[in-house]
């Protein structure tokens, strides 16, 4: 389980392609710190297991369904990705509960910049629309926001000067891909909704 408070800005430094899959290589010295086989950590918001750790490096196999369903597809050598491991235990919650799960990708659509901040308007799958509310949070690339509009097909973030700096989203351009995670506790209660709805009839 993640919060969505990204650690570090990490590199992809290698992609094998393979025929039902993809194994990365990626640079990230702060997650690499104490990781060994099995571990998890979320690339772009996308939890991935840790196959091999040597110095600053890491590597992790990503099967079909996963590049089917983010967009870790388009990465490249020399992406640049947002990087976070688990949560401890007894830390603080910084952001909001995060599987590593993405539930589909948006595309960045605009970018408004202010003088102490940017708003960003990102496109919004249909079927993920209903979980989308403002002042929610979303999961963008592994990024816990506040949605500032939930609209008709998109939503807004509005990202300080930190967010800018040190993740993704300061370097994405209209066009861009980007994974979305929904808030977790709104599909459980839409799910435990129906099945009340259901036994009362």
């Amino acid at each position: 389980m993640f919060t969505g408070i990204v650690e570090e800005l990490g590199e992809v430094t290698a992609v094998e392609t393979l025929d039902d899959a993809c194994r990365f290589r990626l640079c990230g010295p702060v997650v690499t710190q104490g990781a060994k086989h099995g571990d998890s950590i979320a690339v772009n918001g996308v939890c991935l297991t840790v196959v091999e750790h040597e110095g600053d490096e890491f590597t992790a196999d990503v099967m079909a369904e996963t590049l089917d369903r983010s967009s870790l597809g388009a990465l490249t050598v020399g992406s640049r990705v947002n990087l976070e491991r688990p949560m401890a235990v007894g830390e603080r919650l910084g952001g909001h509960i995060v599987q590593g799960h993405v539930d589909g990708t948006g595309e960045i659509l605009e970018r408004t910049p202010s003088e102490h901040w940017e708003i960003v308007k990102i496109s919004l799958p249909e079927d993920l629309a209903r979980y989308v509310v403002e002042k929610g949070s979303i999961t963008v690339d592994g990024i816990s926001l506040t949605v500032v509009e939930a609209g008709s097909g998109h939503f807004t973030v509005s990202l300080i000067p930190t967010t800018l700096a040190l993740t993704t989203l300061g370097r994405k351009q209209p066009g861009d891909p980007v994974n979305l995670e929904v808030d977790v506790v709104a599909k459980y209660v839409e799910r435990l909704m129906a099945a009340g709805a259901g036994a009362l009839r």
